[in-house]
């Protein structure tokens, strides 16, 4: 269905500074529909905005199908960017920390120019060098389409450089317009009890067998295969698999697995300690970890560990267990509830990889030098076409703070569903194609 043409793009680190020597490598897949190489200097393109924040861009196995298929049906050549710090644009990790620079200090202020502010300005970069030569106007503007995080992205990008936008479409991505994310976690610890209630109405036995499994975590040191510990807290975090199509079912199978582990054999076996470990991608995607939290920090404001907070603060009669009662009241039928999305400091300790980062990302936590993401201003006056869909029942991205956003944001086309999780654009191609139908005004009954 395409050709792919794999790029990479020479970016300064700090926009502020683009004569400096400090560089990033950012890698884009650019997909151009067959037949029509020879007019890849005229095609308009769709910009693709991954979620995360440090999660990397699939290509995908084909673009015949999903909301690939759809942009190359209205004529897009398609855009695929692993955004600075994922993949193959200059990935952060341990490693590539450790090579680089010596102190904390160093590495946290190199990561800090990894916000959604400069994934912008790379992406910017990306389009003035594509467009080189092409007429002004729409032909050298880009089309957008931001999944979760990358909706955050796009909101930054119609606050930064609206003239350089054709049209834009976010999934499950409207940002809170928020100053420091403890209004987020106020908001997305009652979505995570909720999805908690309807796991185990479905799965009523698994009650019994997550304490079983959380006994038997609280009283051995279980390793995992990459060395990382499986400690109560980590197992709880299998619950953010609760915010996607399917995902009562994935964490189902896990928990019957090794509950059937400890019934058989008295301990977990290494098929399902690797099932889980490879289900948690902390490690491999770091920065989903160290500059989460930061998404939603504007100017001055330090995140501090905010779910962390919030949870002891406002959420501890929920979530949080003493194990050794778990442990001596067999008969108990208090469900143990699992986490979301939320990251803790006590991660850079059970994971093998973060430990590594245990100093930066504690800095980066305490970090209050942030930018401004949005410009309210702007987006009150917008003029390019924008048309999203909000999840009703959201776990990540909570649908009254989306509202509230999109109210903003002039001329934004809001399409609220309950139909879908936080992963809609991939669980069903109608989800793209419903937004483009949205914003071309063939749907005006909402």
């Amino acid at each position: 269905g395409g050709r792919v043409y794999e790029r990479f793009f020479d970016c300064p680190l700090d926009y502020s500074q683009p004569d400096s020597d400090q560089r990033v490598r950012v890698f884009v897949r650019h997909i151009v529909p067959l037949g029509k190489e020879g007019k890849v200097h005229e095609l308009p393109f769709m910009l693709y905005l991954q979620g995360g924040p440090g999660y990397e861009c699939q290509l995908p196995a084909s673009v015949k199908g999903g909301w690939h298929a759809l942009a190359i049906k209205e004529g897009y050549q398609i855009l695929l960017i692993d955004q600075r710090g994922t993949g193959l644009s200059s990935p952060i990790n341990a490693d590539s920390l450790e090579a680089r620079f010596t102190t904390t200090d160093e590495k946290a202020g190199y990561v800090s120019h990894f916000r959604a502010d400069n994934i912008v300005r790379d992406c910017e970069f990306v389009r003035k060098v594509l467009c080189e030569g092409r007429a002004d106007g729409e032909a050298k503007k880009l089309a957008l389409l931001g999944q979760s995080f990358g909706g955050f992205c796009i909101t930054t990008y119609l606050s930064l450089f609206p003239n350089s936008i054709s049209k834009a479409f976010i999934t499950g991505g409207v940002p809170p317009l928020v100053d420091s994310p403890d209004a987020v976690y106020q908001a997305t610890y009652r979505r995570m009890l909720s999805r908690n209630k309807q796991y185990y109405d479905k799965y009523p036995r698994d009650i019994q067998r997550v304490r079983t499994i959380i006994k038997h975590l609280d009283k051995t040191d279980v390793k995992l295969p990459d060395s990382g510990t499986l400690s109560p807290r980590r197992f709880q975090q299998l619950g953010i698999f609760f915010g996607f199509t399917g995902g009562f079912d994935k964490v189902h199978q896990l928990v019957f697995k090794a509950a059937d582990d400890l019934a058989t054999t008295g301990k977990l076996t290494t098929h399902t300690l690797t099932a889980i470990a490879d289900s948690q991608s902390f490690d491999t995607n770091p920065l989903y970890c160290i500059l989460h939290e930061s998404i939603y920090c504007q100017e001055g404001n330090a995140s501090l560990w905010s779910a962390h907070r919030v949870r002891e603060e406002q959420f501890a009669a929920e979530f949080e267990h003493s194990w050794d009662i778990i442990s001596t009241r067999e008969d108990s039928s208090s469900p143990v509830y699992f986490t979301g999305e939320s990251v803790y400091p006590w991660m850079l300790e059970d994971y093998a990889q973060l430990r590594r980062l245990k100093d930066v990302g504690h800095a980066l936590a305490e970090r209050s030098g942030w930018g401004q993401l949005y410009d309210t201003s702007v987006l009150a006056r917008n003029t390019v076409p924008v048309a999203g869909a909000t999840y009703y029942n959201d776990m990540f991205v909570d649908f009254n703070l989306s509202e509230q956003t999109a109210n903003s944001i002039q001329g934004f086309k809001q399409w609220v569903t309950n139909e879908y999780h936080h992963n809609g654009l991939r669980a069903d191609s109608r989800v793209m194609s419903y937004l483009v139908d949205l914003l071309r005004g063939d749907i005006t009954d909402l």
